[in-house]
């Protein structure tokens, strides 16, 4: 009997810094929550990583990793800048290089959608939306953001991760200057799409300089922020071809935002990957390897995505979540699929805390969750942000 082909995923891939990711299956960032209220890693997260690396994933990206306290997306998010835990750090690190994976922190900044109980959110422009108010940044406070992503990529170097991915998308605080909804400004980084995506181009070139030429730079990009009148398909392409002239490894593409009431791209009923069109097209725009996020179901649909030539790296998030060792399986060529949970009408964000807490079971190894602990769920993920609130409060107030 011949051997089995070897399986499109279990591809390397050269991106172009020179890095070589060992396969072609990624974590894409998920708000993971395991933060210990203070800004620092905790040992669940640590064995989470180390876990996912040995599960066979090429590349790994922890989610909303903050510069600062100030506009931090949850009490779970981990802070990087020089009061941080740097022992703790450096394990994560070390996690997540386990068998030749790689480990990245995605830099975020909340922007309008920070915490507002530990934080003052600012966005582009003033709003006063329901579920959502915040003031709008200085000039002076916009100019000094590009330094701030820099200075934290290269201490993430420092300690020894893998790579960054500058958080573009989602409806965080880059994604709010991209789109025309949020974005109100009348100087120089409002109005047209050139001003309005000049601050990234500008973070982009600052981290680059920072970390130097060999260090990976990933950016996630929003699609569509699916809402109308916001950041649309054609305009993202347009910012695709922008960053192709800088000096970028990876595309992330997703969608959606996180706005209240907005519908997230994951919440979506569907059968297959939801931006692999986008994906497509964007090739026409950019040299740059593209990694989609979102959809991804089954093994076929992945290995698709990367025979047919339409991404590079396949992004998983949920799959992970119920099934932290799916990708031995498939870079094995064994189909085995992720069984998926169904709710029967979950409140708002109901469905996401029942994934992140999942996710907790699985940092300590305890026994999967299940559906019908949704409302547990909901319950102990809303208590573990209001105690991880009063130790942010505390520390940083």
């Amino acid at each position: 009997m011949s051997p089995k082909p070897m399986s499109p995923l279990a591809q390397p891939l050269t991106l172009p810094c020179g890095t070589v990711l060992k396969n072609r299956i990624a974590k894409s960032a998920m708000s993971d929550s395991l933060g210990d209220g203070a800004g620092n890693p905790t040992d669940e997260q640590i064995n989470l990583y180390g876990r996912w690396a040995r599960g066979g994933l090429g590349l790994s990206i922890i989610g909303e990793v903050q510069a600062t306290p100030n506009y931090a997306e949850k009490p779970g998010n981990l802070i990087l800048n020089r009061h941080s835990d740097y022992n703790q750090l450096r394990r994560l690190a070390a996690a997540g290089r386990i068998d030749g994976s790689q480990l990245w922190l995605q830099l975020g900044h909340a922007g309008a959608m920070a915490d507002e109980p530990i934080s003052s959110p600012k966005g582009p422009s003033a709003l006063d939306l329901p579920g959502l108010t915040c003031s709008a940044l200085s000039l002076t406070e916009i100019e000094a953001l590009p330094a701030e992503f820099a200075r934290t990529a290269n201490l993430a170097k420092e300690l020894g991760f893998g790579g960054v991915e500058i958080h573009a998308a989602h409806g965080f605080l880059l994604s709010q200057f991209l789109s025309p909804l949020f974005n109100k400004r009348e100087d120089a980084y409002g109005g047209s799409l050139q001003n309005r995506m000049r601050l990234l181009l500008e973070v982009i070139s600052a981290v680059r300089a920072g970390v130097g030429p060999g260090f990976p730079v990933g950016i996630k990009l929003n699609a569509t922020d699916q809402l109308k009148g916001g950041f649309a398909e054609d305009e993202a392409h347009e910012v695709v071809a922008a960053i192709d002239k800088l000096a970028i490894d990876l595309i992330d593409i997703s969608g959606g935002t996180y706005f209240p009431g907005a519908v997230s791209s994951s919440d979506h009923a569907g059968s297959g990957p939801y931006f692999l069109e986008f994906a497509t097209r964007a090739r026409a725009k950019t040299r740059i390897p593209l990694m989609v996020t979102g959809g991804f179901k089954t093994s076929v649909q992945a290995e698709s995505a990367i025979s047919e030539g339409k991404a590079d790296l396949v992004g998983l998030a949920r799959a992970l979540v119920v099934e932290p060792e799916l990708p031995a399986f498939w870079l094995a060529s064994q189909h085995v699929e992720p069984q998926f949970p169904s709710f029967k009408n979950p409140p708002e964000g109901g469905v996401t805390a029942w994934y992140t807490m999942q996710i907790t079971r699985h940092s300590k190894g305890e026994s999967a969750l299940s559906p019908d602990d949704l409302n547990d769920a909901i319950e102990a993920y809303e208590n573990r942000d209001e105690a991880r609130r009063r130790i942010w409060n505390l520390k940083f107030n």
